[in-house]
């Protein structure tokens, strides 16, 4: 799988995408030429510039408000969210309908301004349709982000993965005054991102940039196992010191079967000593209902010689405040202890064999450098044969088990299905 993971340790904005674009291999001829398609009075200009000592790619959009006059917008330039036209977003979407560009270009950058214009009338409370844009309805910011649906179309990746993203810290001057950082459209475009401060204190993750990473799906993760093919470093306008104002972009084939999977889980445990068995049993089912991956009961000595149960639930991190009222509101703890600690496990494939009484999915683990560590019939599917034929469940496994060893499938044609 061909991935592109941004690392946005000084924030994103459309500017610095476009830059680490370039900079990754991305010909500044076909960025270029979307801007001049557009037909909105703007060009593209590139150079090379250093931010910390580190070269990178900086570029810039210039705009024509009249004959030989020309102004330039980037990551970092405040004034530049001061003197934008307004424009509605029927105008905006109208200028991308227009253009020479592909469908799936035209798709992506209209998905992109109707997020903004989503995020924006839930700022102001009104239609979508009666959204008036500024900084964002800027023409930079139209050519920023059709060039950047063109750039990624051009990468050709398959999956979008970033880093916790540094959003800067102090306030920036827009229309509806001064803010504090991230304005709110971003804000709004960010959702449930991982987000922290640092650096001099500037506007580090721009309402475009949110767009952008909106628009490409992007999913936050640690840098995954993957053999890079292309790195890049785009520039933002300002060279702050001590951190330098860049985006990095690495895109790369991402490793599976050959590395062991890191993640993270979070940990809820409570001991109940005052429910009874079945009480305890309807929760576990209604937890792993409401996503926990799993749920387990030991019975603990607690004080007075008084005996109980401690009730362990691991989930993603995302799901433990949910987890957390059922607890509460479903037995009769009054506290409980939660943590988050990381997860390391094998990889997991799949392996559908045909038995004699239907298809039935084989799970196999891997360790690193690809040999089989385990390889065991999934139950649901056992299960269900059983049940549907009346043959013993321990007689389908046993088949489908004999089935898997007489194939000789090799693990090229395993279909691989991660979780």
């Amino acid at each position: 799988m061909r991935i592109a993971y941004l690392e946005c340790f000084s924030g994103i904005s459309g500017d610095m995408f476009l830059g680490a674009l370039v900079d990754a291999g991305v010909p500044f001829a076909s960025l270029a030429e979307t801007a001049a398609a557009l037909n909105v009075g703007a060009r593209l200009e590139m150079r090379k510039v250093s931010r910390g000592s580190l070269a990178a790619t900086k570029v810039d959009v210039l705009t024509s408000a009249q004959p030989g006059s020309e102004t330039t917008h980037s990551h970092g330039d405040h004034p530049a969210h001061t003197h934008a036209p307004h424009r509605h977003l029927s105008a905006i979407l109208a200028i991308i309908r227009a253009a020479a560009l592909t469908e799936t270009v035209k798709a992506r950058a209209v998905r992109a301004f109707q997020l903004l214009g989503e995020a924006e009338a839930a700022i102001h409370s009104i239609p979508i349709e009666k959204v008036h844009f500024h900084e964002v309805g800027a023409v930079d910011t139209i050519v920023d982000i059709v060039c950047a649906t063109v750039g990624a179309e051009w990468l050709n990746i398959d999956r979008w993965l970033a880093s916790p993203l540094n959003v800067g810290s102090g306030t920036v001057v827009c229309q509806h005054g001064t803010l504090p950082v991230p304005a709110p459209a971003t804000l709004a475009l960010l959702g449930d991102a991982p987000v922290y401060s640092g650096g001099e204190p500037m506007e580090r993750v721009t309402p475009t940039g949110a767009a952008v990473l909106r628009m490409l799906e992007v999913g936050y993760a640690p840098l995954p196992p993957m053999r890079i093919k292309a790195s890049g470093y785009g520039a933002g306008g300002r060279d702050t010191p001590g951190q330098p104002n860049l985006l990095r972009l690495l895109i790369g084939e991402e490793e599976t079967a050959q590395a062991i999977a890191t993640d993270f889980v979070a940990v809820i445990e409570t001991v109940i000593d005052d429910s009874s068995p079945q009480l305890l049993a309807y929760v576990s089912e209604l937890l792993l209902a409401s996503g926990a991956w799993d749920v387990y009961r030991i019975p603990v000595q607690m004080k007075k010689g008084r005996t109980g149960v401690q009730l362990t639930v691991l989930c993603h991190p995302d799901r433990a405040p949910a987890l957390q009222d059922i607890l509460f509101r479903e037995t009769t703890t009054i506290g409980l202890r939660w943590r988050i600690e990381k997860k390391v496990g094998l990889l997991r494939e799949f392996l559908k064999v045909q038995t004699m009484w239907g298809e039935v999915s084989i799970k196999i683990a891997r360790l690193p450098g690809g040999a089989i560590a385990n390889a065991s019939p999934e139950y649901e599917d056992c299960r269900r044969i059983a049940a549907e034929h009346s043959v013993p469940l321990k007689q389908v496994m046993q088949e489908v088990m004999r089935v898997y060893a007489a194939s000789g499938i090799a693990a090229s044609d395993i279909t691989k299905e991660q979780r």
